[in-house]
């Protein structure tokens, strides 16, 4: 199943289980948000169900994981022969999300992070002892 749902103006096509990345949102890491700006919904042996403009009672459940910025993107402006040069930067605030489940269907449990496998303990080496150089003298 996969929804497309609209948010910052931009639009995303999502499925339970999917990270993605928006526009700034509202909300603290752990919390959980509804997208109801849903476009389009379908899925495999489901019919598509396409919004005019929007599906009404459908709603994308999302958890919010993290707030961050974005890469810095450099904004440079210069005019030739005539000493002009602008340097700016900017770094946009975004969410990253978790979708959990789209109009309480396709629940998925959380994700547990892989338990990393036990490497069994390499015998301890014995420190070499260096041979001295005998000086000439």
């Amino acid at each position: 199943m996969y929804a497309v749902v609209k948010t910052g103006g931009k639009q995303y096509r999502v499925s339970p289980g999917d990270v993605f990345i928006v526009e700034r949102l509202t909300a603290d890491a752990g919390a959980q948000l509804k997208l109801d700006q849903v476009l389009m919904m379908g899925g495999e042996g489901q019919s598509l169900q396409i919004g005019a403009p929007m599906l009404g009672n459908t709603t994308v459940t999302c958890e919010v994981l993290d707030q961050n910025r974005a890469d810095k993107v450099i904004i440079f402006k210069k005019k030739r022969r005539t000493g002009y040069k602008r340097t700016k930067g900017h770094r946009q605030l975004q969410t990253v999300l978790r979708v959990l489940d789209i109009n309480g269907q396709g629940a998925v449990a959380p994700i547990a992070k892989a338990a990393e496998p036990v490497a069994a303990e390499a015998p301890a080496k014995k420190p070499r002892a260096r041979a001295k150089k005998a000086s000439a003298e």
